[in-house]
């Protein structure tokens, strides 16, 4: 990153709030703050690191692509 400032430097962050709001959080109407905390912890944690298919990776869950790697290096 170079700047605060330069939208471009940003845009990885924006996109992911972006799906994170698109996939998840506009499914759910929070009755507090701890509420939202869990909710979104399981999305990051549970399904966009582990489940969700990433263009960067060839359209593969994190999880499929590390067995993939793991069996190119056996």
């Amino acid at each position: 990153m170079l700047h605060a400032y330069n939208c471009y430097d940003n845009a990885p962050m924006e996109s992911f709030w972006g799906t994170l709001k698109n996939e998840s959080l506009s499914h759910y109407r929070f009755n507090n703050r701890d509420e939202a905390i869990s909710v979104i912890r399981e999305y990051i944690e549970i399904f966009y690191n582990r489940q969700r298919r990433h263009s960067r990776l060839g359209n593969i869950s994190p999880a499929a692509f590390r067995e993939k790697y793991h069996q190119m290096a056996a």
